[in-house]
């Protein structure tokens, strides 16, 4: 069968790699360069994690993990995860322990050991089997995998004008372009990047009662030591249109940072922007429509289910 994948973020190029492995025959189709930093896939890392407050997340997190470490398993870097709450009932403990992931409580020297100021009255919770993916690899480790050629800086504008049966459209924030109706919203989101030294810390996720999930994040970065944002924190954009990072959410960050990292620096040494692409509830939309395949897994959070969302997505296009 032939199948036309619209958008070579990693949602894209994981869904190539499933199709391959399918046996299908697939063309990708990209509007920008492989690597532009307009969209939501580029970066050197992304936070990796079962932990989720419901079952099925940390079920569906699971099965993407199998995914990353069958690819290659140097594309994660378990350094663990911490989630810090004020409300324990927020942490992610009974989930994990329904689908069998280990997890500790750890009290504030425990927390101060792995590298984050635990604040009075505070949760701890930590996950050893999380960290990282890292992200710009994982996008092209689906591609060598799957000996897919990417057509870049072509605009599809119909789907109509794709020469295959089936049609796979995982264009991020411009997936309304070919899916009017879809319903999303498209924000900038900003993240920041600080010096620190020594070996990497576990990513940690602030757990918000106001936002019903995680508030501020922080991960390991390669380069500098330390990424950090604030989930769900930019206005609405036109994803056509580029801007600067927000500098009110950089101070937000900054400050974050100083209170959470005694060791780390809280002065940014760089930040950079994002696209979200999100739903009411969070959730995913994955679905059929004739013979256009709708993939937009997103709300932030989506980058660490490639290789899952890549294989139901291959089994839409497929079926």
């Amino acid at each position: 069968m032939r199948v036309a994948v619209v958008g070579a973020g990693v949602m894209g190029c994981a869904t190539a790699w499933a199709l391959r492995e399918r046996g299908a025959e697939v063309t990708v189709h990209e509007q920008f360069d492989l690597d532009h930093h307009r969209g939501s896939s580029h970066g050197r890392t992304r936070i990796f994690r079962v932990a989720y407050p419901e079952a099925e997340w940390v079920r569906f997190a699971q099965d993407a993990y199998a995914g990353w470490q069958e690819l290659d398993p140097s594309l994660l870097g378990l350094y663990g995860l911490l989630e810090l709450a004020r409300d324990r009932s927020l942490a992610s403990a009974r989930a994990l322990a329904e689908c069998g992931v280990p997890y500790r409580l750890l009290d504030r020297d425990k927390a101060r050991e792995l590298g984050a100021t635990l604040p009075d009255g505070w949760t701890a919770l930590h996950v050893a089997d999380a960290g990282v993916v890292f992200a710009d690899r994982a996008r092209h480790a689906f591609l060598e995998a799957a000996g897919v050629e990417v057509e870049m800086n072509r605009r599809i504008v119909s789907t109509d004008e794709l020469d295959a049966e089936v049609v796979v459209v995982t264009a991020g924030s411009w997936i309304r372009d070919l899916v009017p109706d879809l319903p999303v919203k498209v924000t900038r989101e900003t993240v920041a990047y600080f010096k620190r030294e020594g070996p990497p810390v576990p990513s940690i996720v602030d757990l918000n009662a106001a936002t019903g999930g995680h508030g501020m994040y922080s991960l390991h970065d390669p380069v500098y030591g330390l990424k950090a944002g604030a989930h769900h924190a930019g206005a609405e954009a036109d994803p056509g249109t580029e801007a600067p990072p927000d500098p009110a959410i950089v101070e937000r960050i900054a400050s974050w940072v100083g209170e959470r990292f005694p060791d780390v620096d809280p002065e940014p040494v760089e930040a950079q922007t994002c696209l979200y692409t999100t739903t009411a509830d969070e959730e995913f939309i994955l679905e059929r429509r004739g013979r256009v395949v709708i993939g937009s897994a997103c709300s932030g959070h989506g980058f660490k289910f490639a290789p899952a969302v890549g294989r139901r997505l291959a089994e839409l296009a497929l079926s």
